[in-house]
């Protein structure tokens, strides 16, 4: 019988599509580097969240396992080239998170146009700040997406309503431009010199350096929002820190991080920064698709050798 184990929290559907499967599982989280390492030979399988590194030492103790996935989109917690060499089938599930990542990215730009956490925060603190606080609308303004993949395409569909003019920075675009009309795509240099609200949702750069950094912000109105859903180096934190408190931009919104957990950030306490916890994917509905898609591959991949999203 084949035993696979789920290192990270995730809906308990995972578990009862391989029992259906009679194929072996344990759930155990919250596991460290050496912990994992002791256990993982028992295994052929694994899924993983974000939580868990998979890292080279890990792969190099898990003798038996043949396959790993992740269930979201995001495989940088994996040591791929390791996988690879391992003979390690690595799967992700990529659109099983798509509408919810997509609906925060919108929820954090609303958040920041209308600066609701500043008036919650004085309102239970008893001020009633009503004269102070004048957000802006979202009508009528320019939103630059960068990266258009699902999550992309996905927060484009959710502003038609808005009568909003988007922008779109993505090489794969040209070769689609006509199922999407409702888009333009422009130059990086445009779509950040044009744009009201910056909103990134591509993969972080090959070299690891982040698509927005100092030299960008001359470019950008003063007016402007920086929304990240997508990848924590894909803009340096420390440089938006730097244009906030300069005010070369209006405001930011992030919800990842160069290092996570994120105990310590040069953003905290920044009163222009909206802040959350690596969170856009995490809603109830995200967590059963992907916890079901990851569960189906691993178990295909066991039963019959069938992969599917491999990465």
């Amino acid at each position: 019988m084949f035993k696979v184990l789920i290192s990270d929290p995730m809906s308990n559907v995972a578990e009862q599509i391989f029992e259906e499967n009679n194929i072996s599982v344990d759930v155990i989280t919250g596991l460290s580097e050496e912990e994992l390492i002791k256990i993982i030979p028992e295994y052929d399988g694994l899924l993983v969240r974000s939580a868990t590194k998979v890292t080279k030492n890990i792969l190099a103790a898990a003798t038996k396992l043949k396959a790993i996935a992740r269930a979201g989109a995001g495989v940088d917690n994996i040591d791929l080239v390791t996988a690879k060499e391992n003979g390690v089938v690595v799967m992700n599930t990529p659109g099983g998170n798509t509408n919810a990542t997509a609906e925060h990215a919108f929820a954090l730009i609303m958040a920041a146009l209308r600066k609701i956490p500043f008036a919650d925060e004085t309102t239970h603190r008893g001020e009633w700040q009503k004269k102070t606080i004048k957000g802006n609308e979202l009508s009528k303004k320019t939103l630059g997406i960068v990266g258009f993949g699902n999550v992309g395409v996905r927060l484009s569909n959710l502003v038609k309503g808005f009568d909003v003019n988007v922008l779109v920075y993505s090489k794969s675009l040209e070769s689609r431009q006509a199922d999407f009309p409702h888009v333009k795509n422009v130059s990086f240099d445009e779509l950040i010199s044009t744009s009201d609200i910056i909103s990134f949702h591509g993969k972080a750069t090959a070299d690891g350096k982040p698509l927005l950094s100092k030299e960008h912000y001359a470019k950008i109105k003063p007016s402007a929002l920086i929304i990240n859903a997508a990848r924590g180096n894909i803009v340096d934190e420390s440089d938006l820190n730097d244009a906030l408190n300069e005010g070369l931009i209006a405001g930011a919104a992030l919800d990842v991080y160069s290092t996570e957990p994120a105990k310590e950030n040069v953003l905290f306490n920044n009163p222009k920064m909206i802040l959350t916890p690596h969170i856009a994917a995490s809603t109830a509905e995200a967590s059963i698709v992907v916890a079901e898609m990851a569960a189906n591959q691993v178990s295909d991949y066991l039963l019959d050798g069938t992969s599917i999203h491999t990465v």
